[in-house]
């Protein structure tokens, strides 16, 4: 991991912008720290961290406010990243299909969303190697948001996530539904009621088949993009009770 960049936000979160290998990321923490603290991966559409970048810098401060530090990564094929031809068709196939007003077929949920996770999985697992080996920045660690299959995978295989909040607001692969049933670790799940891309009742299913003992859905009325402030509140208290 190769810090490139170092700022200070309102004086007390300090972000440090890194590449690790050739994959950008982002790492705040807080300014001083009294001794180490929690990490949480900080999820997100595969939009680039640019645009990104003033939704996951509020959720950053709330984590370093609450004790953590928060890091995310650039998704493959997104930002500054090579271009990734496979899924930039599986995209326009999907645009296609919502145009026309139809179902989405099966086949191109899998080709934009399977691929994204197979080689996701294995960066994050990298990043948090890195992460952990840092001054400052201790386990347990959780992870937030993105999508939400990239989460479950990482729930399943990573044995150092000790909680996740999950937003559901992304499409589904039938075979996710499958591996939902190996999650175990305590989930707290964000539905938008209206969200208008997303399939309400995957989510509910994928919802019901996920194995965890302790796993809360938190529904709100409103759009992908209205999530409302308590929800955000409800998610932060869940990390520090699981992660603190």
């Amino acid at each position: 991991m190769h810090f490139t960049s170092e700022q200070l936000l309102d004086g007390d979160v300090l972000e440090r912008a890194f590449t690790l290998g050739d994959i950008p990321g982002l790492l705040w923490t807080p300014a001083s720290p009294s001794a180490p603290v929690p990490l949480i991966l900080l999820g997100h559409p595969p939009l680039g961290l640019s645009r990104m970048y003033p939704r996951l810098v509020e959720r950053a401060r709330r984590a370093v406010a609450d004790g953590f530090a928060a890091a995310t990564i650039e998704l493959p094929g997104s930002g500054d990243r090579p271009r990734w031809p496979e899924i930039e068709r599986a995209r326009a196939d999907l645009r296609r299909a919502l145009e026309a007003g139809g179902p989405v077929d099966g086949g191109i949920v899998d080709a934009l969303v399977l691929p994204l996770v197979e080689k996701t999985v294995p960066e994050w697992r990298a990043a948090l190697d890195a992460l952990l080996s840092l001054p400052g920045i201790d386990g347990p660690v959780g992870y937030s948001g993105g999508v939400i299959s990239i989460g479950v995978r990482l729930a399943v295989v990573e044995p150092r996530i000790s909680a996740a909040v999950l937003f559901a607001g992304s499409l589904v692969p039938a075979v996710m539904f499958e591996e939902a049933r190996r999650v175990t670790v305590p989930l707290h799940v964000l539905l938008q009621w209206d969200d208008e891309g997303n399939d309400r009742q995957a989510a509910l299913d994928l919802f019901d088949a996920f194995g965890s003992e302790e796993k809360t859905l938190h529904a709100n009325m409103g759009g992908h993009t209205g999530v409302p402030r308590f929800a955000g509140d409800a998610a932060a208290g869940f990390f520090t009770r699981h992660l603190k």
